[in-house]
């Protein structure tokens, strides 16, 4: 937890942390830690300190709010499913397994490369992907809490479909949803950061940390491990949030040490 929250403070307040701004070229290219450039230039002689700092706002900006996208439509979808049946929940779901046989990140980049690279763009289709993946588990465990009999004493009462799902069903579906949700934002952010990555991402000049990592991956080859410090960002982050959902799941399975 505190490690996500460093991350947080470090995103909102990147403008007053970093030494120097985000597209700024302050020296020269790849220049060596010192006393002024803490952790040397890039390839175009921009800090990669600043550099850094400012990733931590795009990076898990973004992510946080296509993963916001993905747990909305997926969740709803679910459980709309689920709770209809019949054709809805068949056609729903035969569309679903369609997507979901194909691999994400081919399906991602053949998606990118048609509509056009950009950030509303990869948003959108990563949203889109990964929703598939939340609408699996939604729908389950929807389909476990709609045959108890609360729920039928709720249908047989009268209440309406939306009455139905946030009053009976959405609070006895929480814990999972809320697990997934962790997991699911460590997937898309992986995803963005790979995106990113191959060149699909986020775009130029915008501050990445999966296009950093491409772009000063020649240092390497000199025994440089500047290109590696993103990538750690971005491991480091992943695992923190891995730690916080097992614990989440952990206290909401009642189980004890």
């Amino acid at each position: 937890m505190l490690i996500v929250i460093l991350y947080v403070i470090i995103a909102v307040f990147a403008p007053v942390l970093a030494p120097f701004g985000e597209r700024e070229v302050v020296g020269q290219q790849y220049l060596p830690w010192d006393g002024e450039f803490l952790l040397g230039t890039d390839n175009l002689g921009r800090d990669m300190l600043s550099r850094l700092i400012y990733g931590a706002r795009n990076s898990v900006g973004i992510a946080l709010v296509t993963t916001l996208i993905t747990f909305f439509l997926g969740t709803s979808l679910g459980l709309l499913a689920a709770t209809l049946g019949g054709w809805v929940d068949q056609v729903i779901s035969r569309i679903v397994d369609v997507i979901i046989a194909i691999p994400a990140l081919i399906f991602a980049l053949l998606l990118l490369s048609i509509v056009g690279t950009s950030i509303v763009n990869m948003i959108v289709v990563i949203s889109f992907i990964e929703a598939t993946r939340v609408y699996r588990l939604a729908r389950s465990v929807t389909l476990n809490v709609v045959v108890l009999d609360y729920v039928e004493a709720a249908k047989l009462r009268g209440d309406g479909l939306f009455r139905l799902i946030f009053r009976e069903i959405l609070p006895n579906i929480t814990a999972p949803l809320v697990a997934e949700f962790g997991l699911r934002f460590c997937f898309v952010f992986l995803a963005v950061s790979t995106l990113s990555f191959l060149g699909l991402g986020i775009q130029p000049p915008t501050a990445d940390w999966g296009s950093m990592v491409r772009d000063n991956a020649t240092l390497i080859s000199f025994g440089d491990i500047t290109p590696l410090l993103p990538a750690a960002a971005i491991a480091l982050l992943t695992i923190a949030i891995n730690f916080i959902v097992d614990w989440m799941l952990h206290v909401s399975s009642g189980l004890k040490e």
